[in-house]
């Protein structure tokens, strides 16, 4: 086997982000050398670090991305500063990569500089549809860029990386460029059911806190329910302050706030079901899956997700937990009829545990990665 150096671009701290980890930390592991090139916003981490075994170099904002009014207009400000990092370290000779990995849109532009540069090979690995993200928040003229530049730049890459079989859809529909589907599965926990040992019924939550999500209702939703407790933790962005304000009203609400990723699994074993109730008008929620359903079926717990989902038709046809409406009253009798069923909840959580073994693990999903690297173009 071909031993590669790989550089990776991502538009985050990579303390945050478990996909990109685990992809990383798989090459590695298989002999590949890895360096990644990271934007970390905030200045929260050193400019440089060594984590399990994968070389960290972090962008920090500087004085001109300061005084930008926000993120939209930094990007291009990022890709040249990745651009030229990436440059310099193959031109000194401290790492002559022989990949560009680039990690969604707003690393495309800087790999796709480096690619024609260099002349390497390039590979784009779209977490999710960067337009249809981003129309939460912006303008449908900046959603239309964003969907026009995808189109532009992914025909320029020799690899397509993503996550699901919609969003495989989707980029069959833009580009011939071939395409690999490597899903978010977490590593198994354990090859046996094991029980939550809580005494009142939990229900988990770990992760954005957004109006998509059904936040900040879903906490007066489940906090007035009886013999239910409900732990929610999420990053200190979007509805967190709201969310941690909402949370005091009720005792059986505990907001843990902020925590590191490693921490993610054993919260869920401790919980009785997962919930990850996301709004289906969201065309990005609708055709992509939370991280939320590999972590469940990983524990051997339930999952509680939206109908007219991708999630919820997998849930569905996996039978690892119910799919339900998106509203309160729907939300409200799910969680009465898990809560009172136990028998229903270890048959749903011994499904979905089965389904991890056979198919929806790390393990799986890193032999796809690794066969990327295998082929020449």
């Amino acid at each position: 086997m071909e031993r590669k150096k790989i550089l990776m671009l991502l538009s985050n701290p990579f303390m945050v982000d478990p996909r990109v980890s685990r992809e990383a930390k798989s090459l590695v592991d298989y002999g590949h050398e890895v360096t990644v090139i990271v934007w970390d916003r905030k200045g929260d981490y050193p400019s440089e670090d060594i984590i399990d075994g994968i070389r960290i170099i972090r962008i920090h904002n500087n004085l001109l991305m300061k005084i930008m009014p926000n993120d939209l207009f930094r990007n291009p400000l990022w890709w040249r500063r990745a651009y030229k990092k990436g440059l310099e370290l193959y031109k000194s000779g401290q790492f002559k990569f022989d990949v560009v990995h680039c990690h969604d849109l707003d690393t495309l532009q800087s790999g796709v500089w480096l690619k024609k540069k260099l002349g390497l090979k390039l590979i784009y690995d779209a977490h999710e549809i960067f337009g249809y993200m981003i129309a939460r928040d912006m303008p449908k003229f900046i959603v239309g860029v964003a969907l026009r530049m995808e189109k532009r730049l992914v025909k320029k890459v020799n690899r397509v990386i993503t996550v699901n079989e919609p969003l495989r859809d989707y980029f069959r529909s833009i580009s011939n460029t071939p395409i690999t589907v490597v899903m978010n599965c977490n590593d198994l926990v354990s090859q046996e059911y094991i029980p939550p040992r809580n005494d009142a019924f939990t229900v988990c939550y770990i992760g954005v806190l957004t109006k998509s999500r059904m936040f900040p209702e879903i906490v007066d939703i489940l906090g007035k329910i009886k013999g239910v407790r409900f732990v929610i933790a999420g990053k200190k962005e979007n509805l967190y302050a709201e969310v941690k304000e909402r949370c005091e009203k009720y005792d059986t609400v505990e907001f843990l706030g902020a925590i590191p990723f490693c921490d993610v699994i054993q919260k869920t074993l401790e919980a009785h079901i997962v919930a990850c109730m996301i709004n289906p008008k969201d065309l990005n929620n609708r055709i992509g899956i939370a991280n939320k359903q590999f972590e469940a079926m990983a524990c051997g717990r339930p999952i509680l997700c939206t109908k007219e989902t991708y999630s919820g038709a997998m849930t569905d046809e996996l039978k690892c937990g119910l799919s339900i409406d998106y509203d309160k009253d729907a939300l409200h009798n799910a969680i009465l009829k898990l809560r009172d069923d136990p028998e229903l909840c270890e048959e749903f959580g011994r499904t979905g545990l089965k389904a991890a073994k056979e198919k929806y693990n790390w393990n799986k999903q890193a032999e796809k990665l690794l066969k990327v690297y295998e082929t020449r173009k």
